[in-house]
């Protein structure tokens, strides 16, 4: 992050998921974790396979950004403004507490410390350039200041019935609507999976995937990502 510290929030209403210590918790609280790596997701919303005419992978589409594209989201959302579009995609970003290697569904669980919002920013032509070429996509999403993180409603764990709604508004337009219920890998299935070939330390974070609604952002834009029930925060688009 901009400040090398994640922040915790509490959540704005009631809502179902355990949460953790909110008694102590308060807005913009340091939360007690390195800042390490984030695991993204592709293509784990069927609408949004559909809406960029991609092919349903077989396992999850996994792909990695180091720390130093980790902002806060509540600043200015810096974007390249000289490499094409860059896209919005927002997705549901789960922080890790524990150290975990080829977990269980149950570690999975209990390494969950914290819910939130990522936005993992996209090169949309630079990386139509890369696919073509067959080159790895690092360029394209992984720049620094690619992944925007939301502060985080700390829980104690996470259970496979537990589900998000979440909304992205570009100037008060409604841009994205989404369901975790609608992934085709479950928030805990990709955990187990992810750690099946990177162990996950405490500080790293999982963005899980975007539904459809993706597109081009432009210097100006005011945008409000939503996470129903638990956190809202508004920014803006600055140039780079």
């Amino acid at each position: 992050m901009s400040s090398n510290q994640f922040q915790q929030v509490r959540p704005y209403r009631h809502a179902s998921i355990r949460p953790s210590a909110l008694e102590s918790a308060k807005q913009g609280d340091v939360i007690n974790l390195p800042v390490g790596k984030v695991v993204c997701v592709g293509r784990n919303y069927m609408d949004h396979i559909e809406e960029m005419s991609n092919q349903v992978s077989e396992v999850p589409l996994l792909f990695m950004k180091p720390s130093t594209a980790m902002v806060d989201m509540r600043e200015a959302i810096v974007i390249p403004t000289k490499q094409g579009e860059c896209h919005n995609e927002l997705e549901v970003a789960l922080l890790i507490g524990a150290k975990i290697t080829k977990a269980s569904i149950a570690e999975a669980s209990e390494a969950v410390c914290g819910i939130g919002l990522g936005l993992d920013l996209t090169l949309r032509d630079e990386q139509q350039r890369l696919k073509k070429a067959g080159q790895p996509w690092e360029r394209a999403k992984s720049f620094d200041a690619s992944c925007p993180l939301s502060p985080f409603v700390m829980v104690d764990s996470l259970a496979e019935g537990d589900h998000f709604t979440f909304q992205l508004q570009i100037n008060q337009n409604l841009t994205q609507n989404g369901d975790t219920k609608l992934m085709l890998t479950s928030m805990l299935q990709l955990i187990v999976e992810i750690s099946q070939y990177f162990t996950l330390l405490p500080g790293d974070v999982i963005l899980t995937g975007t539904p459809k609604g993706v597109g081009p952002l432009h210097v100006g834009d005011e945008i409000t990502a939503a996470l129903e029930g638990y956190l809202s925060v508004t920014t803006r688009v600055i140039s780079q």
